[in-house]
Order: structure tokens, then C-alpha cells, then sequence
């Protein structure tokens, strides 16, 4: 194991060989349909959790942080495998408590360097901070140095999703019912983000085509790094492939296609997000 460890959670949205190609640990959530209760990535991948959710009847799914003894395991583990020091990047604390667990299994071990950090943002989001640390790590960075370099990028990732539905918003209290009835009447199809660690509709184009189009030029506006896109099992191969070609034509200065991902959202994410969602995290150049 390389000397600083990097620890995130399941919201990072990363695929297993992903993960497992950039040596992190990842700690799942808790997905619950019901009285059955997984865990995200062990349990059910994205693939079974979209299954499950599309499946006539089934439960409403939830989420649940993990406890802090779930992360002290896992910084204990990685510790035992040699690690001098860990940098753990999460969703954020205004979304999760996710946050706060890893934050308590840190101060449980005050002997030891770990810095959790609050990402202030979810999904892929979390995982390019992840990954960035990974990045650094690789290249023999103190844990000081790569905490600092990845918060110094936080206000550098950003993330626009155009969304068919705001009911799984709302009824994951990511949105306020009054709100959620307002555009459930009026017909949109909302283009949401995350401004100051909470979701907020960002616009409230009226149709899916024209929802996603601005989203491809909200994402698009400025010159990118990286680019992760992400969507569900309801949209086309085609669907995806010509959000992502819309992307890469409009990005300033072109983007290098091995910086760009396409996956699926999660079982951490997608009961917030419903199917039908279609939009990209990505990473501002400096």
C-alpha cells in the first residue's frame, strides 16, 4: 500500500475497477427498500439497485450514513496494510452525515494523521476529489499536501443534472414539497445542481430535449479537466452517447476523451435523483 491511503464513500459513485485501478477504499452506504436493508456496492450494485427501484410496487428506497465504527475499520485496515497517514474526501455534510461519521472515527484515533475532507458536493463529485487525491498520492505527496491541494480544487468541481421528476427530491427531503408541487404543475424538467453543500434547481427547461441540451451548455461553458457523466438504466446507449458528443463539441479548447467517463448513478445517489436523469460532474481547468 502506497503511504498516504485514500478512504471515500459509496455516493462517490465510482465503479468497482475504477476504485480498485486507483487503490481507494470505498465505505458503503446503507440502501434500504422497506425492511431490507444493503449495502451500497457489497450488497447491490447500480445495475440490481435500478432494478429493484423500476420493479412494479416496490418500496420507496432510503439511505443511511455509515456509523463511525464502519470507517474506524476501515482506517484501522489500512493502517495494518502499512499506511502512514489517510485523506478521505466525502459527499457533503449538508447531504449526508456521512461526513460526520468519518470525522468521529478520526478524532477516535488522535495518535494517527487523517484528514476527512468535506467535499460539499456528491456523486461523481466526491469521486474526482477521490481520485485527484489517489492521483496525488501516487506521485508521493505528504497527506498534508494532497488534503490541501484537493480542498484548494473543491471550488473547481461543479455538476449540472437534468432530471424528469422532483419527487424523489422531495420525498428524500432534498426539496421542499411546495416546491416540488410547483414544478410537478407546471410541467418541468429541472436542471439541478449543488450550491453551497445543498441541491437547488439551477433552471426549469419544460421539455427532456431541451433539458438536456442546457445542460450540455451549462457543462460545457469553460474549459474542463475531467468529465464524468452519469445517468440511469432508462436512457439509451444512443441518448448517452450523444450527451456526451454534445459535451466534447462545445468544450472551449476541445477535452482529451480519455478525461471523460460514463457511468451509472449509484444506489447512494439514485433515490434522490429518480430515472430519466441524464448529466455530468466535472472538473474546471486552471
Amino acid at each position: 500500500m502506497r503511504q498516504v491511503a485514500v478512504v471515500t464513500d459509496s455516493t462517490a459513485d465510482l465503479a468497482p475497477d475504477v476504485a480498485a485501478a486507483a487503490g481507494l477504499r470505498v465505505v458503503p452506504l446503507h440502501v434500504r427498500f422497506g425492511d431490507q436493508e444493503f449495502r451500497d456496492g457489497i450488497d447491490i450494485s447500480p445495475a440490481q439497485f435500478w432494478e429493484r427501484l423500476l420493479e412494479p410496487g416496490s418500496p420507496f428506497p432510503s439511505t443511511a450514513a455509515p456509523s463511525p465504527g464502519i470507517f474506524g475499520e476501515v482506517f484501522s485496515s489500512c493502517f495494518a496494510e502499512g499506511a502512514e497517514a489517510i485523506v478521505c474526501p466525502t459527499i457533503g455534510s449538508k447531504l449526508s452525515g456521512t461526513f460526520g461519521s468519518a470525522t468521529l472515527a478520526a478524532r477516535a484515533m488522535p495518535d494517527r494523521e487523517i484528514y476527512v475532507i468535506d467535499t460539499g458536493t456528491t456523486s461523481m463529485g466526491t469521486g474526482i476529489a477521490a481520485l485527484m487525491a489517489a492521483e496525488l498520492a501516487d506521485r508521493g505527496l505528504p497527506a498534508a499536501a494532497i488534503a490541501a491541494t484537493v480542498q484548494a480544487r473543491l471550488a473547481d468541481i461543479d455538476l449540472y443534472v437534468a432530471i424528469d421528476t422532483l419527487e424523489y427530491l422531495k420525498r428524500n427531503g432534498r426539496l421542499s414539497p411546495a416546491r416540488a408541487a410547483i414544478g410537478t404543475i407546471l410541467s418541468i424538467k429541472p436542471i439541478i445542481t449543488v450550491r453551497d453543500g445543498i441541491v437547488v434547481l439551477a433552471e426549469k427547461p419544460r421539455t427532456r430535449s431541451k433539458s438536456r441540451q442546457r445542460a450540455i451548455e451549462l457543462i460545457a461553458a469553460a474549459p474542463l479537466e475531467r468529465v464524468a457523466i452519469l445517468h440511469t438504466p432508462t436512457s439509451s446507449r444512443e441518448e448517452v452517447e450523444a450527451f456526451r458528443d454534445g459535451i466534447v463539441a462545445r468544450v472551449p479548447g476541445g477535452i482529451d476523451t480519455d478525461r471523460i467517463s460514463t457511468g451509472l448513478i449509484g444506489a447512494s445517489t439514485g433515490p434522490h435523483l429518480g430515472p430519466g436523469m441524464m448529466g455530468a460532474v466535472f472538473l474546471r481547468s486552471r
